[in-house]
């Protein structure tokens, strides 16, 4: 009996559409061919076959690459838009900051002491008055 192994995950099987080619591999082969076929054709009378060739080939590869290639089931397409961004886009280096919850806590604790001693005046008056007199070495005799 035949045994035909079933993926556990369906989400990396993509619907192949015509000639065991997905949706984006046709587009990208019909567009390549679309550039590529002409341009032979326009440039073998100039130049000789091998050379017509390679020009279609370099024209074509763009296009293939964009059908074929995928990494981390991404395509080229996104691939490259995120090394642009990386590269020229998002800024070189890109600080560490951190919310420090302690440092928090201390300036709460000194804006709490300023508003204290703005509604409260005559208080932290008296208490540096005594506190003065307490630490000055003439009220101690």
């Amino acid at each position: 009996m035949a045994y035909v192994p079933v993926p556990k995950d369906l989400n990396k099987i993509k619907t192949k559409v015509m000639f065991n080619l997905t949706k984006r591999q046709l587009i990208s082969f019909g567009s390549g061919a679309l550039l590529g076929v002409p341009m032979f054709l326009l440039a073998k009378p100039h130049m000789s076959v091998s050379a017509a060739t390679l020009v279609m080939i370099f024209i074509m590869l763009p296009f293939f690459m964009v059908a074929m290639y995928e990494k981390n089931g991404q395509p080229l397409e996104k691939i490259m838009y995120h090394m642009i961004e990386s590269k020229f886009i998002r800024p070189k280096v890109r600080p560490y900051q951190t919310d420090n919850f302690y440092n928090a806590i201390n300036n709460l604790i000194a804006l709490e002491r300023e508003v204290n001693s703005i509604v409260n005046p005559t208080q932290t008056n008296k208490s540096r008055k005594k506190a003065h007199r307490r630490s000055h070495p003439k009220s101690q005799k």
